[in-house]
């Protein structure tokens, strides 16, 4: 089992070197992980939009851009549709936002003709290598979906869990969080989540193990777990894969709490998608960056072999 970013890398190792469109690629940030990606041999990168901009932002971070290919296409919608056609083409694996609006990618991701959409709902994956925790962490939704429902968050669960199929967890522990660990029908979170448990026993939700509703000391913290009445009787001890967030605001919360505040290192990913999709944020660093082209690759192999 894969258990840090480090680990990560190292799996793609033996795979064939994936190569990532670039939409609108006259972003700083991005080209920079674009550049370390390549040197690291994490992935090979088709940048679209704007020339001049690429290769002025190139020279001022000391890229030699001799061996990318690069699409000269001024305008960004226009760029932005270029480029994901080329993944929906097959020509590249998986695709990343550079300097256009979040907006304006999501459009070309669900774009009828070229994009990448499955007809399955789309949700974000964070992926946390956390000092002090033994195994990765992979936090949904906490950017796309504000208000799950109970299906939505069968799909969010359906799509994580691919993740951490691809990563190399075959069976992993899903926590549908709660302030509570017990279900209170005023509070409809816990229902919920005990429903999502029973439909993992019942085999409609599968490839996983479900337990909630957890608090999240009990979800990530073996000693707090084992302070808890009927701790013996639950699935999850301290040692989940993943937190199921009951809504964006929870969910948002709490990853900007942890990249502020704790010794991580994380990735992030859209999914429900053809094809792995980059999504980061403008502020996210060139580490943030590169650890999601590795994520996106790692992925990328997995669904090639899995058709």
């Amino acid at each position: 089992m894969i258990k840090s970013f480090d680990e990560l890398i190292a799996k793609l190792d033996g795979c064939p070197l994936k190569k990532v469109s670039v939409a609108v690629a006259q972003d700083a940030h991005v080209l920079e992980a674009v550049k370390v990606a390549k040197e690291r041999n994490i992935a090979d990168a088709i940048l679209v939009g704007d020339k001049e901009q690429i290769e002025e932002i190139a020279k001022s971070i000391d890229m030699d851009l001799s061996s990318y290919e690069i699409i000269d296409v001024k305008d960004m919608t226009e760029a932005a549709k270029k480029a994901v056609s080329l993944v929906s083409e097959g020509v590249a694996d998986m695709y990343m936002k550079g300097a256009i609006d979040t907006k304006g990618f999501l459009k070309s991701v669900l774009d009828k003709e070229v994009g990448l959409r499955t007809g399955k709902p789309l949700s974000h994956v964070c992926v946390f290598d956390v000092e002090g925790v033994d195994q990765l962490l992979f936090l949904s939704d906490v950017a796309f979906i504000p208000y799950p429902t109970l299906e939505d968050k069968v799909s969010i669960i359906n799509n994580t869990v691919e993740i951490c199929h691809a990563v190399g967890i075959p069976n992993p522990k899903v926590a549908p969080l709660a302030a509570v660990e017990v279900v209170n029908p005023k509070m409809p979170v816990t229902v919920e989540a005990a429903e999502l448990t029973k439909m993992n026993e019942e085999g409609k939700i599968t490839g996983c193990i479900v337990d909630g509703p957890l608090s999240f000391d009990l979800a990530i913290c073996p000693e707090a777990a084992q302070h808890k009445a009927g701790a013996s009787d639950r699935k999850i001890v301290g040692d989940a894969d993943v937190l199921l967030f009951p809504d964006i605001h929870a969910g948002n919360l709490v990853y900007k709490a942890m990249v502020h505040t704790a010794k991580i290192v994380n990735g992030n990913l859209l999914t429900g998608t053809k094809a792995p999709v980059i999504l980061t944020s403008r502020s996210d660093s060139v580490e943030v960056k590169v650890n999601s082209l590795a994520l996106g690759a790692v992925v990328a192999d997995f669904m090639k072999n899995n058709n």
